[in-house]
């Protein structure tokens, strides 16, 4: 039950040897508990003096007592480990997350992060807490119990070591189905993550298209199916811990039997029955707490399992080759037999393949296809956010792996389909490329974006508060603020837009064009799009089919003659071929 890769955990070798110290002391005490219990029972039972009877009674109250104080040291030390360390695994994925960007969201799907780094910690801190208190108590109270009551009954103590093994197998065989199921479980709830938030995400395109209501169907279908797999799992955890109740009860009254048939007969005297009978459901109680609450560790298992998988994807850290590096007029790019093909696709899919591009000076690069076509993982491997399989890229006659390159990132802007706002000001928001930017520098970045007419309407102007993701502001003020951005990091050179007005209506599109435009002035664009408009304002157009380049050239030169990027033209147009 315990994974592994739990012990390289800061603390966790640590948090064990403490464990067991109280464990071991908490076991003495159950058996002093049930000792002295037994005694004035029995001190009770022959009549002795009064004196005999309170003794033992007080010690079985200091014994009792000192049980629950080392249950409670026990509890806050696994507590504090639990949260401390669920935290730092936390802190180890969202920088994971962070570090490798878009990649690993394509490839884990944004709900199967979100679920790991919220709900999955969760879990794991839970099983945290229930882990390592279970088993320990189960490794070491019982067989201290054992040997004292083999010491008071050699019969008793064998009777006991024979059930143990069988509820064990029992617990194993019901464990391993349940195990199964939870697996099952945990893989459909990442799946309905991933499926929700993209709904979420295309709700109001699905709605533009009449399809939300059909969609709303899908949901329903995968929901029902996550319910009546959480059944099942559910069926089985309790019908592991009814059988497991079902036979460590069976073992007390048979050894209860056993027991009274041996003091009818005056086979033993009556304190080593009783104490055997007063220890026999301590004896069991750790077994039965382990399984009550095996379900929950399953989950936190797997859980941790998932995020432990995440962490251990290799490290697609920043590189640094690329040396002394400024984009100008004159810079260019080279790419050739660039591959890349995302996980879980077939070996046959590649994703990408792109045999030849070059990239050069101030130019406006267009790059249209159809949806699927590969236009956002061209961009994206471009902007370093994607590690491609294969590539021979150069970048001003200096060779590199990648475009994961730190000097060549720190000259680009990437403005996305859905543009990322954090909590905060707007004049922190506009300042993201440049935080140490000056307030004047910021308002004559947000007047160039246009963004100065919505700014003084805000009583707080500048220092207007906005939520996560850019709440509180529509659509196209936020596109303005991403240009603010992109205006005030003057000294980058290098503009990549994804589809940046994709969600917008036309009339707010045609609004921020002015300042796009102008913003285009002495940079590299490279822009993916489907809008004809923009089409127009390129000075080379790359066409997209399938992961690959089918076209490439000047608007004019491609118009000449009916290939791809006419074809794609009319259909864009909605023009019969």
């Amino acid at each position: 039950m315990i994974d592994k890769r739990l012990f390289r955990l800061p603390g966790t070798k640590k948090l064990l040897i403490m464990l067991a110290g109280l464990t071991l002391l908490q076991a003495f005490v159950v058996l002093f508990q049930g000792k002295y219990l037994a005694e004035a029972l029995v001190n009770s039972w022959e009549q002795k003096s009064l004196q005999t009877i309170i003794y033992p009674m007080v010690l079985f109250a200091v014994a009792f007592l000192l049980r629950h104080f080392f249950n409670l040291i026990n509890t806050k030390i696994v507590e504090n480990y639990a949260s401390k360390t669920s935290e730092n695994i936390r802190s180890q994925l969202l920088d994971k997350v962070y570090n490798a960007g878009p990649e690993m969201i394509s490839e884990e799907g944004t709900g199967s992060l979100v679920t790991s780094s919220l709900d999955g910690i969760d879990l794991v801190e839970n099983y945290f807490k229930l882990i390592f208190t279970k088993l320990m108590n189960m490794s070491i109270i019982p067989p201290v119990l054992l040997v004292y009551i083999y010491f008071q009954n050699i019969a008793s103590g064998i009777t006991l070591t024979i059930i143990v093994p069988l509820v064990i197998l029992f617990m194993i065989i019901l464990g391993l189905a349940a195990q199964s199921k939870a697996d099952a479980q945990y893989k459909q709830y990442t799946i309905l993550s991933n499926h929700f938030l993209d709904a979420l995400r295309g709700l109001p395109t699905l709605k533009m298209l009449g399809l939300s209501k059909r969609y709303a169907k899908n949901i329903y279908t995968v929901s029902d199916e996550y319910r009546r797999r959480t059944m099942n799992t559910l069926r089985i955890a309790i019908l592991s811990t009814f059988a497991l109740d079902w036979l460590t009860t069976l073992g007390i009254a048979i050894l209860a039997v056993f027991l009274g048939l041996g003091l009818i007969n005056n086979s033993f005297p009556l304190f080593p029955a009783l104490v055997t009978l007063i220890l026999a459901p301590e004896y069991f109680l750790p077994l039965r707490d382990f399984s009550n609450d095996y379900h929950a560790t399953l989950n936190g298992k797997n859980a941790l399992n998932s995020i432990f998988e995440i962490l251990d994807r290799p490290s697609t850290a920043k590189d640094d080759t690329l040396v002394d590096f400024e984009w100008d007029e004159d810079s260019q790019v080279d790419v050739k037999n660039l591959q890349f093909t995302y996980k879980g696709v077939g070996d046959n899919e590649v994703s990408l393949n792109i045999d030849q591009l070059k990239l050069a000076g101030y130019q406006k690069i267009g790059v249209i296809g159809k949806s699927g076509s590969g236009k956002t993982t061209l961009i994206r491997a471009i902007g370093g956010f994607l590690m491609p399989d294969q590539a021979d890229i150069k970048i001003n006659q200096q060779t590199v792996a990648n475009f994961k390159q730190a000097n060549w990132q720190n000259k680009l802007t990437f403005l996305p389909q859905s543009p990322y706002l954090f909590a905060g000001s707007i004049a922190q928001n506009i300042a993201f490329y440049r935080p140490d930017a000056s307030m004047n520098e910021i308002k004559k970045a947000a007047q160039a974006a246009g963004l100065q007419d919505f700014i003084d309407i805000l009583s707080s102007g500048y220092d207007t508060q906005i939520g996560e993701g850019g709440r509180g502001i529509s659509g196209g003020q936020q596109q303005r603020i991403m240009l603010a951005r992109a205006f005030l990091a003057n000294d980058r050179h290098v503009l990549i837009f994804d589809e940046p007005t994709a969600h917008l209506d036309i009339e707010t599109e045609y609004a921020l064009k002015k300042p796009m435009e102008k913003l285009f002035q002495n940079h590299l664009v490279i822009f993916a799009t489907h809008r004809l408009h923009w089409i127009k304002e390129m000075d080379y157009v790359i066409v997209m089919d399938n992961g690959e380049i089918v076209e490439q050239g000047t608007p004019v030169k491609l118009s000449s003659h009916n290939g791809a990027y006419s074809k794609l033209i009319k259909n864009m147009r909605g023009d019969q071929l």
